[in-house]
């Protein structure tokens, strides 16, 4: 056995690329006509019912005024009731037929059968479940000093796309409708000092790709995933409602780059109504998934020389709080290529 992998590792690459490198014109040529295809004929979403998590700002957001342009009905979930309510005057301005505003916890299950038959008893169906609730940060994982925040990064980034999926499957299933989950480039290409968040939306990429294969026709998947689109905001705090004060800055308190996000959202639901499995902003990330694979050590290199450039290898102090402020000489490690958030210290008057 060990002499047959022995051989295949030989055998298989150069031939994979090889068969890689002849089909490629072929599919690149099928799925544009797939792309004209469904550009001409994608789904009407008019009247159409699109359940959207994490409504209340940034992609989320942007999202809901886009299924509105297509005049859709909508029902916006998240927690801030208050901007609910303006982003859903916004919405009817833009041309959504109906919207129905639902504050809710998407890590609680209970609170995703709420919203969930709020909505089925509002609308009678669901077509599209939009899930966008995300986390990020900018800390090297060794500065961190309070652990009691990591299973908060899962919660959210996994399971509070998980458990909306979980309560909407099977009504997905008799409407053939679509699930859209706004995941991010971390999670095939981890940067350094996103190590929980690149875990964490690898897991929930592997999720929805698994997830492909077991309802089959039955209910669409569009993967949307971005590379960096948000720079940092004044400081902000992020209060867990478990635990201590923490330095976090929401994906809703980060400073979207306007014209990106608006991109990035049109592009998300364009991609979902002509049933595209996958949208990514920008493309040419793709290119860096062959350097991981085929050369890997060039990835490595090249993150060297960014944290060696801006000084990063050099401990400044933990970003994850601890109850009391951080002093205000430390200052985090600028972000690279990625990430929602960053972390901005307190000083001591805040």
């Amino acid at each position: 056995m060990d002499l047959f992998n022995s051989l295949l590792n030989l055998v298989v690459p150069p031939t994979s690329l090889a068969m890689l490198a002849f089909a490629w014109p072929t599919l690149s040529f099928i799925h544009a006509c797939e792309w004209l295809y469904y550009s001409f004929y994608s789904e009407d979403m008019q009247d159409k019912v699109v359940i959207i998590t994490g409504a209340s700002s940034g992609i989320g957001e942007q999202i809901a005024y886009e299924y509105a342009q297509r005049r859709a009905n909508l029902v916006l979930v998240a927690k801030r009731e208050h901007r609910l309510r303006m982003i859903s005057e916004n919405a009817k301005e833009l041309g959504a037929r109906n919207v129905l505003v639902t504050p809710a916890d998407v890590v609680k299950e209970e609170d995703c059968r709420r919203f969930f038959n709020e909505a089925l008893n509002y609308y009678g169906h669901v077509d599209h479940l939009v899930n966008t609730v995300s986390l990020g940060h900018n800390f090297f994982f060794e500065d961190a000093i309070d652990t009691s925040v990591f299973p908060h990064m899962m919660d959210i980034n996994f399971w509070g796309n998980v458990y909306p999926t979980f309560v909407a499957l099977p009504h997905l299933r008799q409407t053939h409708g679509r699930i859209v989950v706004n995941a991010s480039v971390e999670s095939w290409l981890p940067m350094p000092g996103m190590s929980l968040y690149a875990a964490a939306k690898a897991a929930l990429t592997n999720f929805y790709e698994s997830l492909r294969f077991e309802v089959g026709d039955e209910v669409g998947i569009t993967i949307a995933t971005h590379g960096w689109i948000g720079s940092a905001m004044p400081t902000c705090k992020f209060l867990l409602e478990e635990g201590p004060e923490m330095q976090w800055k929401e994906e809703r308190d980060v400073s979207i780059i306007r014209g990106q996000a608006e991109e990035y959202a049109r592009l998300i639901v364009a991609g979902a109504c002509r049933r595209a499995a996958y949208v990514k902003f920008p493309s040419w990330y793709d290119i860096f998934l062959l350097y991981r694979v085929f050369a890997p050590s060039v990835l490595d290199w090249t993150f060297r020389l960014l944290l060696s450039t801006d000084g990063a290898t050099t401990k400044k102090g933990s970003y994850i709080g601890t109850g009391r402020p951080l002093l205000e000489s430390t200052s985090p490690r600028p972000p690279l290529l990625g990430g929602l958030l960053t972390f901005t210290p307190l000083s001591p008057q805040q």
